[in-house]
């Protein structure tokens, strides 16, 4: 681009016009895909133009003479030529569209469920909240994704992240967004706040927003991305926030890709993940994000994001005065009025397990439930959703728990500490999130068997014959009737004494071994085996005394001379 001729005017370089800084994004936008900036507004903001409109206008452009077709702006810059590249084409199979793909003219179509962006997002909040029930609910669309928030005062729930007086907060406001790495349960608000920041971003202008997801999304999906985000900050001067949802599922050698391109700032990483990010995010990478903590949602934060629902919808809640004396319940196209028990509210806000996408698509699937059931029973005025209603559609088939990540181990963890504090109840409640979870039955048996030495020892012997007898029964019948089982063990290890003497006694052999300069100690000769002459003649076994020819113990050392003083019972660990 041009230089400028002053701090405050940017040449454009296609017709060679003067604009400010705050318009030259939009005109270069329009002149790029008209090829002309004579008949552009200064004030025209990108992507008004409809696809078929630059479809038909760069039909025309190629079909011109070869002195004109030099000139224009697909030869004078290749990366804005219409023709999409392979992330673009993934990104509209997906949903996603960049500041110039959209095919409704609309700049960021969403990030993985549709994300809307800032000039459309107010207009679809004010269309859902003018629309019947029934008209939200045939949009094919699941209500989690129709009411998802655009400003951070509709995003309930994660007020330690982004509350009045928190960093990212103050960050949002002034746009200076950091690359991030969000981190949360599912359904806890990672995405929505994406959308959130891609609508700020997009309402004042200072970046442009591009989705992917990687469980799509290739490497050189990524690398496309990043190349149109170079030239975007070298000609627009405007960054480029990029969204991954699913971080995780890059492997470490994909997720080095975007490190330069972090560091030196050409994008924003904003990266999605149910994942411990320690364990599934590259250290480099890591070290070059700020990891922000999603909570699973509390029940108040659940309730709070179902009367928004509601209230939306129009549904009314019996037993609470509406907000609006007119409203007397939501109707649907044939007047019929729709209503919600204040206990079915709660039943969703307490059964969703901090699930915010859960709770939404369950009220849903309970009000449609109702309305196809009244509809094929005739046409009545009125229709109530109780708490039966919500809990036949909402049944917990699962409790949030991965074998191989990191409840995993927390779980265990959590259940040996119980155990070890003699907390039956505790330890009952663990292993139940365990094998409700999906848990082999086998591993945590074998977790079993290594506390009952570890933790009880010598204070009950008999604890290890439990353990290895619960596991044998549980190889022998498997779950669900081996559950038992496991359960009698492990209240049977809570409630017996402890002692770790054996387990520190042999730590301390270790350090020693570990500790220990120079040559270990030889064995003794006395101790030593002597089963030929040779053997004999070298002094092996010299001097040993047979204990069982003695009516009492005998006197004599058993270990190297070096440690002849050394007692690893009362010895404190030195790696300690």
């Amino acid at each position: 681009m041009a230089a400028s001729m002053t701090d405050a005017s940017v040449q454009c370089p296609l017709c060679s016009k003067q604009f400010t800084t705050a318009t030259i994004n939009g005109h270069l936008d329009a002149c790029l895909l008209t090829g002309s900036g004579s008949t552009t507004h200064d004030s025209e903001p990108p992507g008004k133009k409809s696809r078929i409109e630059t479809d038909n206008k760069s039909a025309a452009t190629s079909s011109s003479s070869t002195s004109s077709s030099s000139s224009s702006p697909s030869a004078r810059f290749p990366l804005f030529h219409t023709n999409k590249s392979k992330a673009s084409a993934q990104n509209e199979r997906n949903g996603f569209f960049t500041s110039k793909q959209s095919p409704t003219g609309v700049v960021n179509q969403g990030v993985k469920r549709s994300l809307t962006d800032a000039e459309r997002g107010e207009e679809s909040g004010r269309t859902a909240r003018d629309s019947a029930p029934q008209t939200l609910f045939k949009t094919g669309k699941p209500l989690a994704d129709q009411l998802r928030p655009n400003t951070l005062d509709e995003y309930f729930g994660q007020n330690k992240v982004v509350g009045q007086q928190t960093l990212l907060r103050s960050l949002l406001d002034s746009q200076e967004i950091p690359s991030i790495i969000l981190w949360g349960p599912p359904g806890c608000g990672k995405t929505t706040l994406a959308h959130i920041i891609a609508s700020t971003s997009k309402k004042k202008g200072t970046a442009r927003f591009v989705p992917l997801s990687a469980t799509s999304a290739s490497t050189n999906d990524v690398r496309e991305v990043i190349k149109q985000a170079q030239n975007e900050l070298r000609l627009c001067k405007r960054k480029t926030i990029l969204f991954i949802d699913e971080i995780h599922r890059f492997n470490k050698s994909q997720q080095d890709t975007f490190l330069p391109h972090v560091e030196c700032g050409t994008v924003t990483l904003i990266g999605a993940t149910t994942e411990n990010p320690s364990f599934q995010v590259n250290a480099a990478l890591l070290s070059r994000c700020r990891v922000l903590v999603l909570e699973k949602l509390s029940v108040e934060a659940m309730g709070s994001i179902l009367d928004r629902a509601v209230a939306t919808l129009g549904i009314r809640v019996l037993g609470r005065d509406p907000a609006n004396p007119k409203d007397e319940g939501s109707t649907d196209g044939n007047e019929t009025k729709i209503y919600i028990e204040q206990k079915a509210m709660d039943t969703i806000a307490h059964l969703c397990d901090g699930d915010a996408r859960t709770g939404l698509n369950s009220l849903q699937l309970a009000v449609q439930a109702q309305v196809s059931l009244v509809r094929s029973n005739g046409s009545p005025q009125e229709i109530v959703v109780t708490e039966d209603h919500v809990k036949e559609g909402l049944q917990r088939s699962h409790i949030l728990y991965d074998r191989a990540g990191e409840e995993h181990y927390n779980c265990i963890s959590a259940l040996h500490k119980s155990m070890r504090g003699s907390h039956e109840n505790a330890s009952l409640y663990w292993l139940g999130r365990m094998l409700e979870g999906g848990e082999d039955p086998l591993y945590v048996a074998r977790r079993l068997i290594r506390f009952a030495s570890e933790d009880v020892g010598l204070a009950d012997p008999a604890a290890l014959s439990q353990a290895v007898s619960a596991f044998q029964a549980c190889h022998f019948i498997g779950m669900p009737e081996c559950e038992v089982i496991l359960a009698q063990c492990v209240v049977y290890l809570a409630r017996a004494p402890k002692s770790v003497e054996i387990y520190q006694a042999y730590s301390n052999v270790k350090a020693c071994m570990r500790n220990h300069k120079g040559p270990l100690p030889s064995v003794p000769l006395h101790l030593r085996n002597a089963p030929t002459k040779l053997m004999k003649q070298l002094g092996y076994a010299k001097g040993y005394k047979y204990n069982p020819a003695f009516s009492a113990p005998v006197e004599q050392e058993y270990l190297p001379e070096e440690l002849r003083d050394v007692n690893f019972f009362t010895r404190k660990r030195s790696d300690s």
